[in-house]
């Protein structure tokens, strides 16, 4: 951890969420003063920020609010030299549910978040995008030049957001970078996602129900993942671009499954949940990242194997059993 963060003063949004939480733990062992900004709720619950250690979670300022009441925004953003900008809602099934709520929250959000940036004169902002919005791979590995495609409103609103931070970069010349996770995965992620959601299966029931096992998905540990957020803030070249920060290698669903139920020791079936299944023309078949440009630009590169991060993970649901429902499709 370099001494780039010593003294400086970060906000998170959405650090409530499983990729924030690991980006909110890192940020504070590499000496950085955390302002968490958490979705309001009565029970003024930290989401899982509650899985810190408790003398990383008492150093964590954190404050409620919603990224679409714009003034509560900017009260947040005051003072802080980088913005970590992950709040959004990201169930791609509760976007075909509900829409509008994604397309307003994703795009509103990330609006007021750039605008509280060029008020504020906020030093940088790392703006989170997703591997979602390129798409079925029209062409291996995927690179930051691919097309974009919209086959499912979270992924259009995602596509939406990103080219906002583009335009106050262009317009108002915001120091934004958009760094482009492909599907992370890691301890203290919600049944929501496809890796907790076999895994939870495979330890308590003797069927594992998916959706379709043909798509390949390029899986990186959520603790490289958080370390690829430091290394866009930190890196002054990196303002204006968008960089992924994916493996390199895919994995089908079936394969992938295949391997949990291995590395899990029991014996399971694996069968085809109609009910999981996405509309024909939104699933996306193949995701296969390039990531020669985040070695290049921001000097990252994933240090977590496919089969460590699996055993973490596994240990990690398994320790923690009660946090799920295995019965139930998260949406």
């Amino acid at each position: 951890m370099t001494e780039f963060w010593k003294g400086r003063r970060a906000l998170v949004t959405g650090a409530g969420g499983f990729i924030g939480s690991h980006l909110v733990e890192l940020l504070v062992d590499a000496g950085a003063s955390v302002r968490a900004m958490l979705r309001y709720n009565a029970r003024g619950d930290a989401g899982l920020l509650r899985w810190l250690p408790p003398e990383k979670f008492a150093a964590v300022e954190r404050i409620s609010g919603d990224l679409q009441d714009f003034r509560g925004v900017i009260d947040a953003a005051a003072g802080v030299d980088v913005i970590f900008h992950l709040g959004a809602l990201v169930a791609i099934p509760y976007s075909y549910k509900n829409p509008v709520n994604v397309i307003h929250a994703n795009v509103l959000g990330t609006t007021h978040v750039l605008e509280a940036a060029r008020l504020h004169h906020t030093a940088r902002v790392v703006h989170t995008s997703t591997s979602e919005v390129y798409g079925t791979a029209q062409y291996i590995p995927i690179d930051e030049k691919h097309p974009l495609q919209g086959q499912s409103p979270y992924s259009a609103s995602k596509i939406a957001a990103d080219k906002i931070v583009e335009s106050y970069v262009k317009s108002f010349n915001v120091p934004a970078v958009t760094v482009r996770p492909f599907n992370t995965y890691g301890a203290r992620q919600s049944a929501r996602a496809v890796i907790p959601t076999i895994i939870m299966q495979a330890l308590t029931r003797d069927t594992v129900l998916l959706g379709d096992l043909r798509p390949t998905r390029d899986f990186t540990y959520a603790t490289d993942t958080a370390r690829g957020f430091l290394c866009a803030a930190e890196a002054q070249e990196a303002v204006g671009q968008t960089i992924n920060l994916g493996v390199g290698f895919d994995i089908s669903i079936g394969d992938l499954a295949q391997k949990i139920v291995e590395r899990v020791g029991r014996p399971v079936q694996i069968k085809l949940d109609e009910t999981r299944v996405r509309p024909p023309a939104s699933e996306v078949m193949r995701l296969h990242s390039d990531n020669r440009l985040a070695k290049q630009v921001i000097g990252w590169e994933p240090q977590i194997t496919l089969d460590e991060g699996l055993d973490r993970t596994i240990a990690w649901v398994r320790d923690h059993l009660d946090q799920y429902r295995p019965d139930e499709y998260a949406v």
